[in-house]
């Protein structure tokens, strides 16, 4: 008889007779496969993850340090029913009747220096001034909003168009369809961006600004008290500075200027360009 272990057995002429070879563990070759391919994905996401945190970090510290600009000259607009002057509203009220305004010589002389249409450059001075009562301890300047306003719309003239004397654009000016291509989130058509963009699919940023209609519907400021409005600079970049403050809080500080710029517009790149118009426009306002 065969030893215990032995590999052969007999027949029934007493002939030894290889035992059947083992079948192979094929549930165990698909354990050991799929744990292999769960490990491959999770290092191929981390290392994804991974590299980009690196590029957005490696981003981050190529953000320019902000050229400081101080407040341009103000002036009080009168009050059109004769009463006493009184200093605006805090952003997203009405502000009272008479409020500060930048003087006509300093945006005339800022203009031919930067280049920045001067209804455009209007626009973002006054909003610096109305920050500045409502809201002093954001410290936003006028060169943020000119930068953002460079980037979004060329300042109100991308395609040809022109700002008005009231500070809207010639026609409107509308972003991409939000669908979600070119790295967009995908945002469908909702009540407000129907009325502001006239898709009926999907919603697309709006104005010189470019603000994507849910984000006006709650923090859309009319700089002269009127129904705010998204295709007029003044109510634009009114807007665009009490959502930079709300992001970023003081905006003299590195962390708050990056925060306030993420907010409104997430990637990296799009911060190092804003910055670097910013301090473009700083440097050439201050030349003589």
């Amino acid at each position: 008889m065969p030893e215990f272990g032995d590999p052969w057995s007999q027949d029934d002429a007493g002939w030894p007779v290889p035992d059947p070879p083992p079948r192979p563990k094929r549930h165990r070759r698909r354990r050991i496969v799929a744990i292999v391919s769960v490990a491959v994905a999770a290092f191929v996401a981390f290392d994804v993850a991974l590299v980009r945190q690196i590029i957005r970090n490696d981003a981050a510290r190529k953000l320019p340090s902000v050229v400081a600009v101080d407040a341009p000259p103000a002036t009080t607009l009168p009050d059109p029913s004769g009463g006493p002057s009184a200093p605006p509203a805090p952003p997203g009220g009405r502000p009272d009747r008479a409020r500060v305004a930048v003087t006509p010589a300093w945006v005339s002389a800022i203009s031919s220096r930067t280049g920045i249409p001067a209804r455009a450059l209007t626009a973002y001075a006054d909003a610096q001034l109305a920050t500045l009562m409502t809201t002093p301890g954001c410290h936003l300047g006028w060169t943020m909003l000119a930068g953002i306003g460079a980037v979004e719309s060329q300042h109100g003239t991308f395609g040809g168009r022109s700002l008005r004397d009231d500070g809207t654009t010639t026609s409107t000016i509308l972003g991409p369809p939000l669908d979600g291509s070119h790295g967009t989130k995908a945002v469908p058509a909702t009540p407000a961006g129907l009325v502001l963009d006239g898709d009926p699919k999907w919603d697309h940023a709006v104005g010189p600004m470019q603000f994507i209609p849910s984000t006006w519907t709650r923090w859309g400021t009319s700089a002269d008290g009127g129904l705010p409005d998204p295709n007029d600079i003044d109510d634009a970049a009114l807007t665009a500075a009490r959502y930079l403050c709300a992001a970023g809080g003081d905006l003299v500080t590195p962390r708050g200027w990056q925060a306030a710029l993420g907010a409104y517009n997430a990637p990296a790149a799009y911060a190092v360009r804003v910055t670097e118009l910013a301090n473009t426009y700083a440097r050439e306002s201050l030349s003589p």
